[in-house]
């Protein structure tokens, strides 16, 4: 079971909700992912009036916890004041901080997004950081109020997978009770597996089942993936050797 700001949750897939076909493929991909979060990007025209309240309704239908973000934002500024509006349209104090500061990459800003964290964790804001996988990034974060980190796989819809798996086993080992979830740049449910199989608790997707040929089917396949990855985890999985093993005993062996 997942648990994230003292929330539990059977699921470990996080989905994505933009870039889909249509709305009702996105109600089906999420049913068919059985995830119990859906990240939701603010659109700031979207307070005010009935602009974009269609969308947010079916949302809100779909039954998943909703995890706004601050996609978009370049400044902490920025971010602190999209954070400020999605807690007043969708009455929740999660939010997903993300702070861009390359624009090809998307890399996110490591010093614009510690300072959004930390004024948004005093506010009672509870903090889900999109980052790289830096533990100094990590160390600070974590010590401006967060209780959960995302550090990427690779750049945001790349479909590219882990990037660094050694940089990310590397921080699963060094926080081991602090929840990790992979953001960003996962393509195929076979790098989700991986992230899981690395001792990660959750992953979040969207491009790649959003923009594949066949929504739902991708959701329902990296949902099986990640239930996958984490039983593997969890069974303990052989190290890596450089040499053979053989699997049948020499002892015993006929000689002739």
């Amino acid at each position: 079971m997942l648990e994230l700001y003292g929330q539990r949750l059977a699921s470990r897939l996080l989905l994505g909700t933009a870039q889909y076909p249509s709305p009702a493929i996105l109600a089906e991909s999420v049913k068919a992912s059985g995830a119990g979060i859906v990240t939701v990007s603010l659109r700031r025209e979207s307070g005010s009036a009935r602009a974009g309240q269609d969308f947010w309704e079916l949302i809100r239908d779909l039954g998943a916890r909703i995890l706004p973000n601050t996609a978009g934002c370049h400044t902490a500024r920025e971010a602190i004041t999209t954070a400020r509006m999605a807690r007043e349209v969708f009455a929740t104090n999660w939010i997903k901080l993300e702070v861009i500061g390359e624009h090809d990459t998307l890399q996110p800003d490591p010093f614009g997004l510690v300072e959004a964290a930390r004024v948004l964790s005093d506010e009672g804001f509870e903090v889900f950081p999109y980052m790289n996988d830096d533990l100094v990034v990590a160390d600070r974060l974590l010590a401006a109020g967060c209780r959960v980190l995302m550090p990427w796989g690779a750049p945001i819809g790349s479909g590219r997978g882990l990037n660094n798996p050694y940089a990310l086993k590397t921080m699963r080992a060094h926080f081991p009770d602090v929840p990790l979830i992979v953001d960003a740049g996962i393509g195929t449910p076979s790098h989700a597996a991986a992230a899981m199989e690395l001792g990660y608790d959750a992953v979040l997707v969207n491009t790649a089942v959003a923009k594949s040929g066949d929504p739902a089917r991708m959701a329902r396949a990296f949902a099986l993936a990640i239930e996958a990855g984490r039983e593997g985890f969890e069974a303990d999985p052989i190290e890596a050797r450089d040499m053979a093993a053989p699997s049948t005993p020499v002892i015993g062996r006929a000689f002739v």
